[in-house]
């Protein structure tokens, strides 16, 4: 029960990143909302939730997760029904902000609370399989149930179903997640958390934005962070922390850059090469989402008795295969002939996430696993943002030179994920197996 909390926590951060596109236009039309307006709804939820990641799990470190988590549950509740209220597009856009701040919160909380329940290698990384497997059915479920419920009774309850869900999960997670005490020693990096938060923010608005200046404001307050962790008593991103988590935070960028960023050009590949319609291209991609989602626990398992080295290096090598496949596609080619690259993909990803998570996590004192955890989350969706502005600038528009944007696409799609897996070989090391 208390995993199945957790995980349901998580599916509602990850739901909330996709449920909204299908909603864009009826809530543009009901509130006047132009093209601007309706991407900040997207973008202001994406940039919260990225900017406080690492924050959340710090928090949780020093005040116990028990309390962020529930903290996130009540943010986060409370700003979907701000959202289902909202009257206009600025008080909608603002509510999404709360939901990205909750949502950031929720999610290294609930992975830190998995990582103390299962102390275990072995039953960790099948507990972590399964968390993996939902988050995977949540991006999945997120445009299928938001165009039926948009369609049945349009955008609010879209957010308003979130509600119940928070209230029922709040509950159970005070009965079934031991209450932990403040950690004796240790304070909160309010520096620390001063300089993360621009430079994080800033830098996934200036991935989503191609925005040059928060660029610059992103690494001039990167550069402050690091000289205040460097004079901090206890730091919010210890060193050795950073060193053990390197190489897996790698890793968890460089999936979501190749997987987040080629759903969007598959995507419009499907609409703008092949005209497929918008409800056939995303029956169409389920290949890729199907392994993903069923794979994940089965990965756990696997994790759990080999380590996550081989999961990750099998993964790598199997997605890069499929991204390969791109180069053989034209403008004629069948459905057919793009399986390949979206079973590879699914494939590759369904091996890869439990392992990269468990990777990430594995062998941190339990004091650091909501630090480590919101490293590894922070990683995911900053590779993600990138992965979209790069492959989709890459792609270009669908036209004429579209197919040649697809082929550059995966030739470097498969070059990241091949540095990935000498990333993996060079700094992920073996781990023997079940329950040492």
């Amino acid at each position: 029960m208390l995993l199945f909390t957790m995980c349901a926590g998580m599916f509602l951060v990850q739901l909330d990143v996709t449920v909204v596109n299908v909603a864009l236009p009826a809530l543009g039309a009901d509130l006047h909302a132009g093209l601007a307006a309706q991407q900040w709804v997207v973008d202001g939820y994406a940039i919260v939730l990225a900017a406080f990641l690492l924050t959340g799990g710090a928090l949780g470190d020093v005040f116990g997760h028990r309390r962020v988590v529930l903290a996130g549950f009540g943010l986060f509740g409370v700003a979907s029904a701000g959202c289902g209220l909202a009257g206009s597009a600025s008080l909608l856009v603002a509510a999404r902000a709360g939901q990205g701040l909750g949502a950031a919160l929720l999610l290294p909380g609930t992975l830190a609370v998995i990582t103390s329940a299962y102390p275990r290698h072995a039953e960790r990384a099948r507990a972590l399989g399964i968390w993996a497997g939902v988050s995977a059915l949540a991006l999945a479920a997120g445009p299928v149930l938001g165009g039926a419920v948009v369609t049945a009774v349009g955008w609010r309850p879209v957010f308003w179903l979130n509600v119940p869900v928070v209230l029922a999960a709040a509950v159970a997670t005070r009965r079934l997640v031991p209450r932990g005490e403040r950690v004796p020693g240790r304070r909160a990096d309010v520096a620390g958390v001063a300089t993360a938060v621009p430079a994080l923010g800033a830098a996934v608005y200036a991935i989503i934005d191609r925005n040059a200046v928060a660029g610059i404001v992103a690494l001039a307050a990167l550069a402050a962070f690091v000289a205040v962790e460097r004079r901090a008593q206890d730091p919010m991103l210890p060193a050795d922390v950073v060193r053990q988590a390197l190489g897996p935070t790698f890793v968890a960028a460089a999936m979501n850059f190749v997987g987040i960023g080629t759903i969007l050009v598959l995507t419009l590949y499907l609409q703008g090469v092949r005209h497929a319609s918008p409800l056939t291209a995303g029956l169409e991609v389920l290949p890729l989402f199907g392994p993903l989602s069923l794979l994940a626990p089965v990965a756990g398992r696997l994790t759990g008795r080999f380590g996550p080295r081989p999961w990750m290096i099998a993964g790598l090598a199997l997605g890069a295969l499929g991204m390969l496949n791109l180069l053989l596609l034209d403008g004629n080619s069948g459905y057919a002939a793009l399986l390949p690259t979206l079973l590879g993909l699914g494939t590759g990803m369904g091996l890869l996430t439990t392992a990269v998570v468990t990777a990430a996590v594995g062998g941190i004192p339990p004091g650091r696993a909501g630090v480590a955890s919101g490293i590894n989350n922070t990683a995911r969706q900053a590779g993600g943002a990138l992965g979209v502005a790069v492959l989709g600038a890459v792609a270009g528009e669908p036209g004429a030179g579209f197919v040649a944007g697809l082929h550059a696409v995966g030739v470097i799609a498969a070059v990241v994920w091949l540095i990935a897996l000498g990333v993996t070989l060079g700094g992920v090391r073996p781990r023997v197996a079940a329950g040492v």
